[in-house]
């Protein structure tokens, strides 16, 4: 495989271009100065690309004749169009279940600190303002219903964790699903109407762009609160930072957002939201684990192997 022609185009973990570099022939678009020149230069002969955070559309796989598969580093591949892809027998892969248990994990963790206002009350410490009176009372889970938007399998862990604390849980996706118990509905709206708490874990892309807008907002109510762990485009901040402010909506957890790393000054402003720096996977053994599947998916396709895990929409079927 060491003749194989392997590109990235951004920066990745070491793991990854260390592990590429001693499977593949590896071109670092990252390390170019002059990134056009350097794909015009390399592009005949790319078969296999490693990509975070990388548009890949018609416009760049016109320019790489021979790509056979894209290896994408995270579980959403928004910027990846996959049906471009697989109209040209392009595989693509993604880093599903290996980062599942992280997210859910902070998902939870950032709903506790959105209705417990943690951070807020970390602050008010530091600033020493216990030594004058104690800090306002807060909101609670108790009594709360979580709406998730997205019953997939980060949907599903953040589901499992959320029982253990004693909440109900419904969900809004395209189908209902049947090996589930937890209420459906068929209408987001009637989902926020129904629930305290809507949780984001949708895949992101221009379906679900603003999915969650002003209306939705209006249905969740002042006691509600809103969490995205998956997408930014998925939540109209704009309508997000309006309710916010003029109390449509309790609070907001948000780990994700539309322009990253730019998170709008109208959200930044509102005290009672709490505002992450996408870190839902961002720990060391997570983040390894994902890059392990990147590498994964490369040399298993390249040794005749197969993709490890293809995406829905790409071309690849399995033999087993």
């Amino acid at each position: 495989m060491k003749s194989t022609d392997v590109l990235i185009m951004r920066p990745m973990a070491p793991l990854v271009t260390e592990s590429l570099e001693r499977h593949f022939t590896l071109h670092r678009g990252d390390l170019a100065e002059d990134k056009e020149r350097f794909l015009d230069e390399v592009a005949s002969k790319i078969r296999g690309m490693a990509v975070s955070h990388v548009h890949v559309n018609d416009a760049l796989l016109d320019r790489l004749p021979k790509l056979e598969i894209v290896a994408n580093f995270g579980v959403g591949y928004d910027t990846i169009d996959a049906a471009a892809c697989g109209r040209r027998g392009v595989i693509v892969t993604n880093t599903p279940d290996v980062l599942t248990d992280e997210v859910a994990d902070l998902a939870v963790g950032l709903l506790l600190a959105t209705v417990r206002q943690i951070p807020q009350v970390d602050r008010y410490l530091r600033q020493g303002k216990w030594l004058e009176k104690p800090y306002p009372l807060t909101g609670t889970l108790r009594g709360r219903k979580v709406g998730i938007l997205g019953l997939g399998r980060i949907g599903r862990a953040i589901a499992h964790r959320l029982v253990a604390f004693g909440l109900p849980i419904a969900y809004h996706g395209r189908t209902k699903q049947a090996d589930v118990a937890y209420e459906y509905f068929p209408s987001l709206i009637e989902m926020a109407k129904a629930c305290d708490v809507l949780m984001v874990v949708a895949p992101g892309g221009p379906e679900t762009k603003n999915i969650v807008g002003r209306e939705v907002l209006e249905a969740l109510g002042p006691e509600g609160v809103l969490i995205n762990v998956a997408r930014g485009t998925l939540v109209d901040e704009d309508a997000l930072a309006a309710a916010l402010a003029d109390g449509t909506i309790q609070s907001a957890g948000l780990d994700v957002f539309a322009e990253e790393p730019k998170v709008p000054d109208a959200l930044i402003a509102q005290e009672h939201a709490v505002l992450l720096p996408h870190v839902g996977s961002a720990s060391h053994h997570t983040r390894n684990a994902m890059g392990q599947l990147v590498v994964d998916n490369l040399t298993s396709w390249f040794q005749g192997n197969g993709p490890v895990t293809p995406v829905a929409e790409t071309p690849w079927k399995s033999k087993t």
